[in-house]
């Protein structure tokens, strides 16, 4: 169950026309009282000699009493909607949780006869809405500090005891929703996603792109927003605040959103922890790729999670959004859209309440500004090999997060999980159809000898693999993988220590990149490189990062 509780309203009788009213879309059927503060309240809905005016004046009549002692906007307005799933309650039922909720917040302590007038409005079958006049018998204001996380706290008893959906709670870090009025300006201008979404999509690409703070104001600007930079006096940077380039307000004006209220990661601060330590060390060694080292960094990910602290942790799982937010704008167009859709679920995993150590996670941070500034890989594996080995960061990501109460961000990484898998996919068809003919190719010798390696080292597993599909070309790279000085069982066993137990479909794929990735640094091997290019992002998410200048004017 989820509630909803508005900002404070000063017409009571507007509240109840729209409760009582056909609704927005003609939603609303059959709206009527389901309790109040006496059970005697007049019942617009089913009773036909009520009027709303006599259900109006009845909730206003202490404030009128209190006249002007009364607080301005004494309406407290709250929505309690069921999952989908649940099933639908009764009026009764409904009755009963509207006092529970009311007695929790303070707004209707049970069996005060002082407390607030209230009523429950049912016009649907999975959710109410509580109407309450914030003055009390005495003429006093309730005490309903903290209604809202009261309400929650409530709301999970109601779940557990009604044998309902227990909906995942958050933290408060989840970045804020888009207003009603915002949602509906999309809908009008015919845009997919409000303008706060959009900015907030530019902001965290930048972010993942940039390396200074220049340089991510001027990506900002060259995404289509205007950025308005604040100063202190002593000129350091104090905040700033972007805009969508044509959002305009009734008057004309931009329609300025800080960065705080994008995310709350997103604040001028937060950046530039993120920024400082990424700013240098880009450069990488010449025999690998920033693709090969970003697929090495993230490789370690799952390990760093499982053994490190919480600080360490949440630094690395913020630097994995910053991987998946960047990577759409070089991968193939064909994958683009997953990852896009990826980094968008897994947003809301990068944050937490846990302290993040950014200094904990340089190397991947390195590793994901490094690979804007080069080609994309035209290995097919190589691009594989970094996907699998988000895949499984993710993963791990997620059962970090389920182990220490994160339900919001499990539940995202989780979605995550799901369009890196359909990425990862599409991605690995055409390389693992070369190592496949590669196998089938092999003397039966060899054939023989690399099943019998996998029935030495994974006997559990063994004879699932090797009736796959995706044998052959798990033996083409154990074949490979057996050169002087270098053990293929131990790459095998430790490709199989880091396998996704509750998802791999196809266990020969999965070892198939691990041990790809894990014969790094040969996986990530080119010609000496050039210095770093600028950004060259494709044209479905962010523009090029812009030439080197001073610092942006405030507009």
């Amino acid at each position: 169950m989820i509630a909803k509780i508005g900002k404070p309203g000063h017409k009571t009788r507007g509240v109840l026309n729209y409760l009582f009213g056909p609704g927005r879309a003609n939603e609303h059927t059959d709206p009527h009282l389901v309790a109040s503060w006496d059970g005697f309240a007049p019942d617009p809905g089913r009773d036909p000699d009520a009027t709303l005016a006599q259900l109006a004046t009845a909730l206003d009549l202490r404030v009128k009493q209190a006249g002007h002692k009364a607080p301005k906007s004494h309406v407290w307005h709250c929505s309690i909607r069921a999952a989908p799933e649940d099933r639908h309650l009764t009026d009764d039922e409904w009755a009963t949780i509207a006092r529970r909720v009311l007695n929790a917040t303070g707004i209707a302590p049970a069996g005060d006869p002082d407390a607030c007038r209230w009523v429950a409005v049912r016009h649907a079958d999975d959710h109410i809405h509580i109407v309450a006049t914030k003055v009390r018998g005495d003429l006093r204001p309730p005490r309903n500090w903290n209604d809202f996380l009261c309400a929650d706290k409530e709301l999970v008893a109601i779940e557990k005891e009604y044998g309902l959906r227990q909906v995942p709670r958050g933290d408060r870090t989840a970045a804020k929703r888009p207003t009603r009025a915002e949602q509906e300006k999309a809908r009008r201008t015919g845009n997919a996603r409000t303008s706060r979404e959009h900015l907030r999509t530019i902001v965290r690409t930048a972010v993942s792109a940039a390396t200074t703070t220049e340089e991510f104001f001027l990506i900002v600007e060259g995404a289509g927003a205007h950025v308005d930079v604040q100063y202190f006096p002593s000129g350091d940077v104090r905040g700033y605040k972007v805009a969508l380039d044509g959002d305009t307000n009734a008057q004309g004006e931009p329609v300025w959103f800080s960065g705080s209220t994008l995310a709350p990661d997103l604040s001028y601060p937060k950046i530039t922890e993120r920024l400082a330590p990424a700013a240098v060390g880009l450069a990488l060694p010449p025999e690998t790729t920033a693709w090969g080292r970003l697929a090495q960094a993230v490789d370690r990910m799952p390990d760093h999670l499982a053994s490190g602290g919480d600080e360490e942790g949440q630094a690395h799982i913020t630097v994995l959004a910053e991987a998946l937010d960047a990577l759409p704008m070089v991968v193939p167009a064909g994958i683009r859209p997953q990852l896009g859709q990826a980094a968008a679920a897994f947003e809301r995993a990068g944050r937490s309440r846990i302290r993040t150590e950014h200094q904990q996670a340089h190397a991947i941070r390195r590793a994901v500004k490094a690979i804007l500034r080069e080609p994309a890989p035209k290995d097919g594996a190589l691009l594989a090999i970094t996907l699998d080995a988000l895949l499984l960061a993710v993963i791990a990501a997620q059962h970090w997060h389920l182990t220490r109460a994160h339900h919001q961000q499990a539940e995202a990484a989780k979605q995550a999980a799901v369009h890196i898998r359909a990425a990862y996919q599409t991605a690995a068809t055409d390389p693992l159809t070369a190592l496949q003919h590669q196998g089938k190719t092999l003397p039966q010798w060899q054939l023989h000898q690399q099943a019998a390696l996998i029935r030495r080292t994974l006997p559990d597993l063994a004879e699932q693999i090797l009736t796959e599909p995706g044998w052959p070309a798990l033996a083409a790279t154990l074949n490979d993988a057996a050169k002087p000085g270098r053990s293929a069982a131990r790459l095998l066993a430790e490709a199989a220590r880091h396998r996704e137990l509750d998802t791999a479909t196809n266990l020969s794929e999965v070892l198939t990149w691990r041990l790809n990735r894990l014969r790094a640094p040969e996986a990530g091997k080119s010609s000496p490189r050039k210095a770093a290019a600028p950004i060259q992002p494709s044209s479905a998410t962010t523009p090029p990062a812009p030439p080197t200048t001073s610092r942006p004017r405030s507009r």
